[in-house]
């Protein structure tokens, strides 16, 4: 078990494109564009299920008569699942192959997204702990398909491929309200976004006949990828700045309403700053493949977030959208420099595959002690300066970490 030293990010790319993964890519049905608008679909489900339900909490707890803490478990559930299940994501495509296992696990999140529909909280528990299975093992399976297919596109696709998860999640954010009041119930509003997944799985249906199915190949194990350093550096990367983004997902609104915002204007500061990240997740991978190593990149972005969340809880009102752009600009960039380095710390497809099951199994069960930890600091102090310093902690973590998996390493086995 050792690390190789990588030349930049061209070297790194360049010798992702095996034969094997350059057959692959060959084998794919019809031009690359449809690959990736495909890829891009898929990639837009990937959020909607965690940020529809936040806007119409309040109606669904009123309605249900759910307590506190079934609230609470049902917006930690699915966030749950990303990390439990997504650690058997490269066993499930050995076995099945991967286009096979996306397609059905895709069809397992619609049906998770539309139990939603029923209303009851029994109902809604099992909506969410199927759709946060099938995001957490889509989600660990399309980077290492970016590695096989794209292997000298590797920042491009990740790039369009974080901004699709943004996107989605923004969409979904600012949408539902207004389903909930055009369907006249917010039942169906949180059903509506099992459509798009449907769609999803019909424009990726001709990637399972384009290839020959990969099932069995490659079935042992990676070894050593648990003891390796580099892998535990990506994954606490990986899961501290997501707990970063789900601290500011769960806790930002009932913040900025505690500081004097009503609530509609608290909502549409969180959401335009869930929009800003479309923008950064397109850019910062490529701006950060432009160097050798990704560790300034890293701690940029992290620090943009550190600022912009410490300006959005003390600095004027007044200046709120500017301190919200800024927050934006970080996690968005940051989140995609995450999923870049699992892509070009891997030397071919198959170890990305368990690197990204590794790190985001690890990684967002990590990320879910975070919006725990402020709900029990802010019920234990009142208010949300215990909170800020925790974020302050937790970001600067992830800039040792981001640093020390940024450098121009590759792993290798």
């Amino acid at each position: 078990m050792s690390i190789d030293s990588a030349s930049g990010p061209s070297a790194a790319e360049s010798r992702s494109g095996s034969p094997a993964a350059g057959r692959a890519a060959r084998l794919s049905l019809g031009h690359p564009l449809l690959l990736a608008a495909s890829l891009v679909l898929v990639a837009l489900n990937l959020r909607p299920a965690l940020s529809s339900l936040a806007p119409v909490m309040g109606d669904v707890v009123r309605d249900t008569g759910m307590s506190a803490g079934q609230a609470g478990l049902l917006t930690t559930s699915p966030v749950l699942c990303l990390g439990l299940f997504g650690v058997v994501a490269p066993r499930l495509a050995q076995r099945f192959g991967t286009e096979r296992t996306i397609f059905f696990v895709l069809l397992m999140l619609g049906a998770g997204v539309a139990l939603r529909g029923v209303g009851s909280f029994p109902a809604l528990f099992a909506g969410a702990t199927l759709a946060g299975a099938g995001i957490g093992i889509i989600g660990v399976l399309l980077p290492a398909v970016v590695k096989r297919d794209f292997p000298k596109k590797i920042s491009l696709m990740m790039g369009v491929y974080t901004m699709a998860l943004c996107a989605g999640a923004a969409t979904a954010a600012g949408l539902t309200v207004p389903l909930e009041r055009a369907l006249g119930q917010w039942t169906g509003a949180l059903a509506f976004w099992a459509l798009p997944a449907v769609v999803a799985a019909v424009a990726w249906l001709p990637q399972m006949r384009g290839r020959p199915s990969d099932a069995g190949q490659g079935g042992a194990s990676v070894r050593g990828l648990w003891r390796n350093g580099l892998a535990w550096q990506i994954t606490l990367f990986m899961g501290l700045q997501s707990s970063l983004a789900y601290i500011v997902l769960g806790w930002m609104a009932p913040m900025l309403r505690d500081r004097g915002l009503d609530p509609a204007m608290a909502g549409l500061v969180v959401s335009g700053s869930v929009m800003t990240q479309v923008v950064s997740a397109l850019f910062a991978p490529m701006l950060a493949t432009r160097t050798p190593g990704q560790s300034l990149a890293a701690a940029a972005m992290l620090g943009c977030s550190l600022v912009g969340m410490i300006g959005c809880l003390y600095a004027p009102l007044a200046t709120i959208g500017l301190w919200a752009v800024i927050l934006g600009i970080g996690q968005g960039g940051v989140f995609a420099v995450a999923l870049t380095l699992i892509v070009l710390r891997s030397p071919d497809s198959r170890v990305a595959a368990h690197l990204s099951g590794m790190s985001q199994s690890v990684g967002y069960t990590l990320a879910s002690t975070g919006p725990f930890a402020v709900g029990l600091l802010h019920g234990w102090s009142g208010d949300w300066h215990g909170s800020a310093l925790l974020f302050v902690v937790v970001a600067v973590l992830a800039t040792v970490f981001g640093i020390l998996a940024g450098r121009p390493r590759q792993i290798r086995l």
